[in-house]
């Protein structure tokens, strides 16, 4: 397979868990590409292996075996410190549970990755252009539980970005929402990816939602049944 060109190149990978004496193939033999700027959903049953394969793709996991290249470099056999500074720098991620501080502003939950990363110049400025994307320019100062369901997705949406990653990763991004702010995040995360040509890839159960992509690999088993 060619990297050149591609987001997302995995090459034959496998991911077996051990749960006492029993071992778990979670993934087996996994080969897919991605372009730059292609929009994806990711679909299959539960214990399809789709959990696992996003957890790799955005640099939370490694495989048990064979190749990840992300955004041209391999990265499948990186220590976790140095899978740690490619997330933060070439991933964003988009939670089904928001996974926003609660204490904490709007404004202050999207600067998160930019401390992370030590990037510390001009966060306040960034963290607020960033939700004046996502629509949310009167709500900076406002902490989660001020918000509704999809003002906070729209926050986790900020968050993403921030950093201009290589790809977003979006994990049921509409599950804990009502169809209509549903549709309103779906809109914005395609909005987001025409205008900055993010490579974003939905982890999705709704073939609704699949729809709006371009593209739909389907899981089973552990196995890419139709890509």
């Amino acid at each position: 397979m060619s990297k050149k060109g591609k987001a997302i190149v995995a090459k034959d990978l496998s991911k077996v868990y051990q749960m006492g004496e029993v071992q778990v193939h979670a993934l087996c033999g996994v080969s897919l590409e991605i372009k730059h700027g292609e929009v994806v959903a990711i679909m299959g049953p539960s214990g399809s292996g789709k959990s696992t394969l996003m957890n790799i793709i955005g640099c939370l996991d490694r495989p048990s075996s064979g190749e990840y290249y992300l955004d041209g470099e391999l990265v499948s056999d990186l220590t976790d410190d140095q899978l740690a500074v490619i997330r933060n720098r070439k991933v964003g991620f988009v939670f089904q549970n928001f996974n926003l501080l609660s204490r904490s502003s709007a404004l202050l939950n999207v600067e998160l990755p930019l401390r992370y990363a030590g990037n510390r110049e001009g966060q306040r400025e960034r963290a607020a252009v960033a939700l004046e994307a996502v629509g949310l320019a009167d709500r900076m100062d406002h902490k989660p539980m001020e918000l509704s369901g999809g003002q906070q997705q729209r926050v986790a949406v900020a968050r993403a970005i921030i950093n201009n990653p290589a790809i977003i990763m979006a994990d049921e991004p509409t599950g804990n929402l009502d169809s209509k702010s549903g549709k309103e995040i779906m809109k914005l995360l395609l909005e987001l990816n025409q205008k900055s040509g993010t490579t974003l890839i939905v982890v999705t159960h709704d073939p609704r939602i699949a729809e709006e992509t371009e593209r739909v690999i389907q899981l089973y088993d552990g196995r890419v049944v139709d890509s």
